[in-house]
């Protein structure tokens, strides 16, 4: 089988928040759930402890297309507390998920950095198919979350 292409995707907000904080907020799988559109119906579904660490599982049901439950578990694979984290799945929608979160402070705050690394299913047939849908929903999946936090925590500065 042809694998389709690993895609890249990468997003920057600054939001006031000192990066205790930050990491205090998105350190927590639980959180997720209220930066995730609606929509996907996104739920932890697995305990989860009260302090990420590496080698951690997470187990979540989104429901991406047409309400229809999906699993999906990620391992925290990487942690360096308060500045980078990596999840990556160990099984769901995607044949490669890969997403670094990094965290530094700047005068106005705290960058926040979301790394994406991502493969859809079904080879290059996938990719052909449903490549273009994949990208775009999660691009609002991130513009999403993007509106979400400056409504939590306030407006940044510098916007990608």
């Amino acid at each position: 089988m042809i694998y389709a292409p690993v895609c890249r995707l990468e997003f920057e907000q600054i939001l006031p928040l000192s990066l205790s904080e930050a990491w205090d907020f998105f350190s927590r799988p639980e959180n997720l759930a209220r930066i995730t559109p609606p929509d996907l119906g996104f739920e932890v579904t697995s305990p989860v402890p009260e302090r990420m660490y590496a080698g951690m599982i997470v187990n979540y049901r989104v429901r991406p297309l047409a309400g229809v439950a999906v699993s999906w578990t990620t391992e925290i694979t990487h942690v360096d507390e308060p500045v980078y984290f990596v999840d990556e799945q160990r099984s769901g929608p995607y044949r490669l998920w890969h997403h670094q979160h990094h965290f530094s402070e700047v005068d106005d705050g705290v960058r926040m950095i979301d790394l994406v690394h991502y493969q859809v299913s079904f080879g290059l047939p996938g990719h052909w198919l449903a490549g273009g849908l994949v990208r775009s929903r999660l691009d609002k999946i991130f513009h999403y979350r993007k509106r979400t936090l400056l409504g939590l925590f306030g407006t940044d500065k510098k916007t990608s």
